[in-house]
């Protein structure tokens, strides 16, 4: 693959499509080559490939002999015969290679505490946990619950339950005790861990009430302890025979700990995703290949450099962002990072630019969404600040529209730093497409291109590839390390969501093009999954929560284009009789919204609710979405004569 010629990036150069693109920056383009020859080796034996990036990326206990088991597709097993410790190759390896003091984790308090804590001090940390755990009965295989805030406890805690051979399953602290509770039951959870509350826009907000209003419900009985890290101050419920605190725990737990060595396919995390039928599904994630595209994927598309780079990720930890380059993926590579609890403008707009001034943050890594909201908010914010340390921009979590990379790059790259827009999955692991710079130019919104190991075609309707500036389905052809083993406790559910549509191919729901040069640009879910701010959120599931509402006879969401969010939530509700009576709708809506609030999370309230006396249907009954999302971006209604009754979308459009 040649390296385009250097011209200043400023000036536009157009792609085949007529797309803005730009070349490598200068610091890049050293980099080509050794881009270029990891394509190369993966072209020749993709197995093999992924076999010498484990060997140099981590450290085996027990070095496999074999790469890759794909009889019993579509389950894998990767390096199955090999063993490995998660936590030590994130923490005590490096210590011993003499990088103890090396700051792993800055962290910044929303209220504006800070700590900063070394790899020794991490990995100190992390084995006084580890025997925590053990004290309250937690083993191989057990499963922990995790629902905090955006604190360094949160990682330590992930990190122990590696450690020890258990498997976490974190939950994002702003879901509802309903949806905690449905996560608890399914994992079959031994432990939860939690925080009396966590710092958000300036004010705590509750954890531990959550926790104990979950496990008030059916399927919880195998929860034996919660442990509680004192974070908010906020006073809790306190039962004596199952709650204890954090501090007090750690502080009797012995504080040295020598790691076991466990088995490459030995169970790491279950991360639970929204699903069509409206019931989460356990997503499976094993050790030995996860940390081996976690560790790679970070250190090549990010080129890494741990003994000068400050890498920030600000994804919280119950996302798989969040677990993959927040925590396994830069402590895999030993790299310093910032932690913050907050959000982007509290306590005043520029929180995030401060940040990246105040540590000299070389690599930012975040979501479109973001990106949106500084652009609303102005750019004589981050125009304020030097930001002079940006070296490399990364974008996550959704497609990003050109206008928004275009901003990203000028304002705060300053016109000079490279953009990486990354498309992967809770189902993938690790990132599957991503510019690399160095090696093409970069195209505003484009994911661009399958990294070296990885098989990713967009096919049409009959499976078969289609050829470039055609469009259709995004699938991977071939096996990869960090991919999903299964559904917790669920495997004809994995095979049935991921596999059956295209037979032999991983196809989650993505539409995607391929434009004259043969990149591929991501345009959405083509299912009824919604990505919101980059959370994956199910119609199915608001629309239960919807018609658990007593007023609430029936529903139908869709997600719709939203400049900020990516995609917003908008439904449709038709009342009961009783509720319909002399209603005031905007009251209705306030409640129905707070509703879905309370029974999924703040992220799932709907940016609209739109109180209708029908819903668009077939003679047959089946709910005509497409119209719907027709009318909620403000389009022209689409053909409506398939419809039991035509002029219901005249009357929703007039609602709107």
């Amino acid at each position: 693959m040649s390296t385009p010629t250097q011209v200043d990036p400023r000036n536009e150069d157009h792609g085949a499509d007529g797309d803005r693109t730009f070349p490598p920056s200068p610091e890049f383009v050293a980099d080509a080559v050794a881009h270029e020859d990891l394509h190369e080796a993966a072209r020749q034996d993709r197995p093999a490939f992924w076999g010498e990036q484990a060997r140099t990326l981590l450290d085996w206990r027990t070095p496999f002999t074999k790469t890759l088991d794909w009889s019993g597709a579509p389950f894998a097993k990767w390096f199955d015969d090999g063993t490995l410790n998660v936590a030590e190759n994130c923490l005590d390896r490096h210590v011993r290679a003499g990088n103890g003091d090396r700051v792993a984790i800055h962290f910044e308090g929303a209220p504006g505490d800070t700590r900063r804590i070394t790899y020794a001090e991490l990995t100190a940390d992390v084995q006084r946990a580890a025997n925590m755990l053990t004290d309250l009965g937690v083993t191989q295989g057990d499963r922990v619950v995790v629902y905090m805030p955006l604190i360094p406890e949160a990682v330590v805690t992930m990190l122990a339950v590696a450690r020890i051979g258990a498997v976490h399953s974190v939950v994002f602290g702003g879901f509802s005790a309903e949806s905690l509770r449905a996560r608890i039951e399914d994992a079959g959870a031994k432990l939860v861990v939690t925080a009396d509350g966590g710092w958000r826009r300036g004010a705590v907000a509750a954890l531990k009430p959550a926790v104990d209003e979950a496990l008030q419900g059916e399927g919880t009985d195998s929860v034996e302890r919660v442990l509680v890290v004192r974070r908010g101050g906020n006073d809790v419920a306190w039962d004596d025979d199952r709650d204890l605190w954090w501090h007090d725990a750690f502080a009797q737990a012995a504080p040295e700990h020598e790691a076991q060595a466990f088995p490459a396919e030995n169970p790491l995390f279950i991360l639970y995703t929204s699903g069509t039928t409206g019931k989460p599904k356990g997503i499976v994630h094993t050790s030995g290949g996860y940390l081996t595209q976690a560790s790679y994927t970070h250190k090549n598309v990010f080129d890494m450099h741990p003994e000068k780079d400050v890498y920030w990720c600000t994804a919280d930890i119950g996302w798989i962002t969040g677990h993959s380059y927040v925590v396994y993926g830069p402590l895999a590579n030993g790299v310093t990072q910032v932690l913050y609890e907050g959000t982007p403008d509290e306590p005043k707009p520029g929180r995030w630019w401060d940040i990246v001034d105040s540590y000299g943050v070389t690599v930012l890594y975040t979501a479109p969404t973001a990106v949106r909201a500084a652009m609303k908010a102005g750019r004589q914010i981050p125009e304020a600040r030097s930001l002079a340390s940006l070296r490399l921009l990364g974008s996550v979590g959704e497609p990003i529209n050109p206008e928004a990379w275009q901003w990203y790059r000028q304002v705060i790259g300053h016109d000079r730093t490279p953009i990486v827009d990354t498309w992967w999955q809770t189902e993938t692991g690790a990132i599957m497409v991503s510019a690399l710079p160095g090696v093409t130019k970069l195209k505003p919104g484009a994911a661009q291109t399958p990294l070296p190991g990885i098989v990713a075609e967009i096919v049409d309707e009959d499976g078969h590839r289609v050829d470039p500036g055609g469009s259709g389905y995004l699938t991977i052809a071939e096996p990869w390390p960090s991919m999903a083993r299964g559904i917790w406790n669920d495997p004809e559910r994995f095979v049935e969501t991921y596999w059956d549509r295209f037979p032999g191919r991983y196809f989650a729901g993505d539409g995607a093009r391929l434009d004259g040069e043969g990149d591929i640009w991501v345009q959405g879910r083509v299912d009824d999954v919604m990505n919101v701010s980059g959370h994956r959120l199910s119609t199915a599931e608001i629309e239960s929560a919807l018609v658990g509402h007593e007023g609430v006879a029936e529903a139908a969401v869709v997600g719709a284009a939203d400049e900020t969010t990516g995609q917003a939530i908008v439904a449709f509700v038709i009342l009961t009789t009783e509720a319909a009576e002399g209603v005031d709708r905007d009251a209705v809506a306030a409640e129905l919204r707070a509703w879905v609030g309370t029974r999924i999370g703040a992220i799932a309230k709907p940016r609209q609710i739109v109180i209708v006396p029908e819903l668009p249907k077939t003679r047959s009954g089946k709910i005509m979405r497409r119209l719907l999302r027709d009318a909620a971006e403000g389009r022209r209604i689409g053909d409506t004569t398939t419809l039991a009754d035509p002029t219901i979308m005249a009357t929703i459009a007039e609602l709107m």
